[in-house]
């Protein structure tokens, strides 16, 4: 079957493009607690995932964004591994993630927008906090390690 064929409106890869995507995921940290290892898919989804919610609104801590940023840290690892013609399939999806999240998120001051990882020095503009929590002008519960003042655009609401 010729891997460029599409199968039901989907994309059919080759045995060698399944094999290098399956290399490039196993250089990836194995599973925690023994769960599945990721797919391409998985690892994709779950970013997109992760943008739709720091789009809305983002509830949780600031050590708990960063766990939660593994997702695209992991693509960012296996991308350079992918065949050329999964990378192409794939980049606008990783491409309209990205840009979301970019668009949702204020840089981190101080730190050049160009670097490796760069999604890890953005700070969502929207955080959610308990209406019960304690807020001031500066940051909420679980963001107050944070080693700068709360930035303007940054918004916190319940």
């Amino acid at each position: 079957m010729d891997p460029e064929e599409e199968h039901g409106g989907e994309v059919v890869l080759s045995a060698a493009e399944y094999e290098a995507v399956g290399a490039a995921l196993s250089s990836l940290p194995g599973p925690a607690r023994g769960g599945p290892a990721p797919s391409l898919d998985h690892l994709l989804q779950r970013w997109k995932d992760l943008v739709d919610e720091v789009e809305e609104g983002y509830g949780w801590c600031a050590p708990e964004l960063d766990n939660d940023l593994a997702c695209r840290a992991a693509l960012a690892r296996i991308w350079p591994l992918l065949p050329p013609r999964v990378r192409a399939i794939r980049q606008p999806e990783l491409d309209s993630a990205d840009e979301r999240y970019r668009l949702a998120t204020v840089p981190w001051p101080g730190r050049p927008e160009a670097t490796a990882g760069w999604w890890k020095w953005r700070i969502p503009r929207r955080l959610e906090v308990e209406a019960c929590e304690e807020r001031g002008t500066d940051w909420p519960t679980g963001w107050e390690m944070m080693p700068f003042p709360r930035p303007a655009a940054v918004e916190v609401s319940t």
